[in-house]
C-alpha cells in the first residue's frame, strides 16, 4: 500500500519537480548557515588575534620600561642628579 502510493508520488512529474525544488532549496540553506558559522570563528579568530596583538605590545613596553630602569641606587642617585630620570 505505502509502496504503490510512494511509486505513484515518484512517477508524477509535479512531486519530482517538487523535490528537486526541495533538494535545491535545502543546500542552499545549508550552504548559508555553514557560511554564517564559518564567518562567526573566522571573527572570533579576529578578536583572539587583536587581543594577542594588545597583551604582546604591553609585554614589549614592560620589558624596554625594564631595560632603562637605573641598575643600582648609584646610577638612580646619579640620574635624579642630572634631572635624567
Amino acid at each position: 500500500m505505502i509502496a504503490d502510493l510512494l511509486t505513484g508520488f515518484a512517477a508524477s512529474s509535479r512531486v519530482r519537480s517538487a523535490l528537486r525544488y526541495g533538494a535545491i532549496v535545502l543546500a542552499v540553506l545549508l550552504l548559508l548557515l555553514l557560511l554564517r558559522r564559518s564567518g562567526e570563528r573566522a571573527g572570533r579568530l579576529a578578536e583572539r588575534l587583536e587581543t594577542t596583538e594588545k597583551t604582546n605590545e604591553i609585554q614589549r613596553r614592560m620589558l624596554e620600561a625594564a631595560a632603562r630602569r637605573p641598575r643600582d641606587r648609584n646610577e638612580l642617585a646619579e640620574r635624579l642628579r642630572d634631572g635624567r630620570f
